[in-house]
């Protein structure tokens, strides 16, 4: 049964492009020297930044993680590590900023630091922020003048701390001496969608080790949140491991070749930040090739500011795919990613890419044209590798696709503290093989694409693919439009429905959810222009 009524209208993004604050570029110390860090190091890998290109290529920041502090006086002012930092943290900061690049710092939202946890520095006993935010804010970003600041959650995580308020509290504290600086929120885990309003990128996943084991679990932790990145704010995969050949205090022996490719490309295509993690000193020449690369780096830095998404996941490997340089232009860029210990061959449809006709291909990491192509275009990759492609097609179609886990879910997060929270799922028989579950139960917790486009607007047959439905109802919201479908399948199977609705020409939001019941698991749903 079905009816419908109409609510205030909603506002959709514009069509008019927009330009964002990229992800950050530079250099942190932490995997290689942890704790073990002076002035004299920082100063020299900054140099060393200028002197082997990666300044010129983009990479503007010296980041100072965990290490620097000594120890709080009877005022609770923080003062440096007499041995590693004698002269103070404003020489440093003088120093980078001396090169024509941003000077980054760490610190805790509880009491203590991470070092003083996992590598028994006792100088980050009461090192943390917490009880200290006016007062650190002005040093670190007033006296001493840096620009960054990573705030990590050991300390807090300790205490129990309400990661939401802590942050903000934190973030206010800053933007009392500077709103320009930029934060990250190190919470191991996509902290929820509050950090957009805090921070300018937030780690979604635990720390990575130099193995392709520790590469694959961050990548499989950012592959569904793609609707969180843009507007100037991004998903953090951490610090990259490229540059790695042996045992590393981070952890693992380093990455091949080939699985450097991958990792550098994702991180660029999924527009993390990329922050160097080696020493400068001892990196290769061919992971220095990687990492100036001006055309993976363009992916990262594509003034559109998206993550890419996936858009095909048969077998084993996974298709992403993102606009860049112009919102549904006819340019696209294309990573094809195979996690596995085998060979994966791919078969990808140039309609589920939205093109049609010839479509030209070039090879990113080769920086080589492989030419024009129709139909699809087909692969086989070797284990553990990636491929990262930019395309350009004759045509850019209308989509008649989208995926639950390409949607907004304002409530959720990966903190695992909700049992019930609401969930990107792993599900073999949907298309994909993923869904949205516990979705509704509040009128807050709902499913959001933001930009369903139609070219001409007008009526289409919208089908919706879900599962456990007995019980249950589905609230779907149309540009303010709601309809109601109390009559769902009666058991837990894969089921469909279709519904009419209106779409304006240009972009529109659609939601789904059901204010006082939960509504069933989404799969994704079709559009047809009717006729």
């Amino acid at each position: 049964m079905l009816c419908a009524s109409c609510t205030k209208p909603q506002t959709t993004l514009s069509d008019k492009e927009q330009t964002f604050n990229p992800p950050i570029m530079g250099w942190s110390s932490w995997n290689v020297f942890r704790v073990d860090i002076s002035e004299d190091i920082i100063k020299h890998q900054a140099d060393l930044m200028v002197k082997k290109g990666l300044k010129d290529a983009g990479y503007q920041y010296i980041n100072v993680d965990d290490g620097y502090f000594g120890k709080r006086d009877n005022n609770g002012v923080m003062h440096t590590h007499e041995t590693r930092f004698p002269n103070g943290m404003k020489p440093v900061a003088d120093h980078i900023h001396g090169l024509g690049m941003k000077a980054g710092i760490y610190t805790d939202a509880g009491n203590n630091t991470c070092g003083s946890i996992w590598d028994n520095d006792a100088a980050g006993v009461g090192a943390g922020i917490y009880g200290h935010e006016p007062q650190d804010a002005q040093l670190y970003f007033g006296d001493w003048g840096f620009d960054f600041i990573k705030i990590d959650y050991c300390g807090g995580d300790v205490l129990g701390l309400n990661e939401k308020e802590r942050y903000t509290s934190i973030r206010n504290s800053i933007d009392k001496v500077n709103k320009d600086v930029s934060v990250n929120i190190c919470r191991w885990a996509f902290p929820g969608t509050w950090a957009k309003d805090v921070a300018t990128s937030w780690r979604i996943s635990g720390d990575i080790n130099a193995h392709w084991g520790s590469l694959k679990y961050v990548v499989g932790k950012n592959l569904y949140l793609s609707a969180y990145a843009g507007n100037g704010h991004y998903n953090d995969m951490d610090m990259m491991v490229i540059g790695f050949r042996d045992n590393s205090k981070v952890g693992g022996k380093g990455l091949t070749p080939t699985e450097e490719e991958a990792h550098f490309g994702l991180w660029c295509i999924m527009s993390s930040p990329l922050l160097i993690g080696c020493n400068l000193e001892n990196l290769p020449e061919s992971s220095l090739e990687l990492l100036t690369n001006k055309e993976l780096i363009a992916l990262n830095q594509d003034p559109l500011g998206l993550q890419a998404y996936v858009a095909q996941h048969e077998n084993d490997g996974y298709v992403l795919v993102k606009d860049i340089e112009q919102k549904r232009g006819n340019v696209r860029a294309v990573a094809l990613y195979n996690p596995t210990d085998t060979v994966c061959s791919f078969s990808v449809p140039f309609s589920s890419l939205e093109f049609d006709g010839n479509v030209k291909v070039r090879d990113l990491v080769k920086r080589s044209d492989l030419g024009n192509f129709s139909g699809n275009f087909e692969q086989t990759l070797p284990a553990r590798s990636a491929m990262f492609l930019r395309m350009e097609g004759e045509t850019r179609l209308e989509p008649t696709l989208y995926e639950a886990e390409w949607a907004y879910l304002p409530l959720f997060n990966d903190l695992g503290k909700n049992p019930k929270g609401i969930i990107y799922a792993n599900d073999k028989e949907a298309s994909g093989k993923m869904k949205v579950g516990f979705l509704g139960g509040q009128p807050e917790n709902y499913a959001e694409w933001r930009e369903v486009y139609s070219g001409d607007g007008g009526r289409y047959n919208m089908t919706i693919y879900y599962s456990f439905g007995k019980g249950r109802q589905l609230e779907v919201d149309v540009n303010g439009i709601i309809t109601k479908i109390n009559s769902l399948g009666e058991d837990e199977t894969h089921n469909q429905i279709s519904i009419p609705v209106e779409l304006k020409a240009g972009y529109n939001t659609i939601r789904m959810g059901n204010s006082y019941n939960w509504a069933p698991d989404i799969d994704c749903f079709t559009l047809t222009k009717a006729l």
